[in-house]
């Protein structure tokens, strides 16, 4: 797979630290969950940063990616009209052709993005899906989930909105068929000890670290039953049944 020339459509900050980046598509089919790499010129340096697909509309790719070091940084500077290349989609997604009946999306922070094309996918193929979105302090996206979700379920540490606390205090696996989860590793761990007592099936995007995205550097490798697999070939989506936390 090559990069290919795309350009920006827009950049906007809608929260924090948080952009909104729309681009060029490519031709490729993405599957929910899956991850491109993003390629910024910085003079002599190519840096590269995988940020998942959050929305796929009319031939446009959109992003939703927090600035936290020098690579996201350089790209919440690009504007409108400006170049970039992209590698991808990368990756395995997650599952959607495998579930149904009622299903729950957990997200928390950063992870919450690639929940929306799930979201979406989920409900062209019948599912009933409500969102379960956890954030540490400022909301971001929230009002995108009325769309595509039956029920959105909001908690913040800071207790401005919604439930005041984690969001896996108000996640109650017995009322799903499946479940999808990304964010932060402690909430999902907490997420599939959830499903995992009420024996519930769930699947976790993983947001290891990664320097290549095609599975040479070994740097985002995670422990699973068969062994150490790489979240940006394997993954990034795995299931609860082989995850090793």
């Amino acid at each position: 797979m090559q990069y290919y020339n795309s350009k920006i459509i827009a950049q906007k900050k809608i929260a924090t630290g948080i952009f909104h980046l729309t681009v060029i598509q490519n031709a490729e089919t993405i599957a929910p969950g899956q991850f491109y790499m993003l390629q910024v010129e910085d003079g002599a340096l190519s840096l590269m940063r995988p940020i998942s697909v959050y929305n796929i509309e009319n031939e446009q790719l959109h992003f939703l990616y927090k600035v936290i070091g020098k690579g996201t940084e350089l790209l919440s500077k690009l504007q409108k009209g400006d170049a970039i290349k992209l590698l991808g989609p990368l990756g395995n997604g997650f599952p959607c052709g495998e579930v149904s009946g009622k299903v729950a999306l957990v997200g928390g922070g950063i992870g919450i993005p690639p929940l929306f094309e799930t979201a979406k996918q989920l409900k062209k193929q019948g599912c009933h899906v409500d969102v379960f979105l956890g954030y540490k302090d400022e909301l971001f996206a929230f009002e995108a989930f009325d769309e595509v979700c039956d029920n959105i379920f909001i908690a913040s540490e800071a207790g401005e909105e919604g439930y005041r606390g984690f969001i896996t205090d108000i996640f109650h696996a017995q009322n799903y068929n499946a479940v999808f989860t990304c964010g932060p590793e402690i909430m999902m761990r907490k997420v599939k000890e959830i499903c995992d007592t009420q024996q519930v099936s769930v699947w976790l995007s993983m947001e290891n670290r990664m320097a290549c995205g095609i599975g040479a550097c070994l740097v985002c490798t995670c422990k699973t039953t068969g062994g150490m697999k790489r979240c940006c070939k394997e993954g990034p989506v795995f299931s609860g049944n082989v995850l090793v936390f």
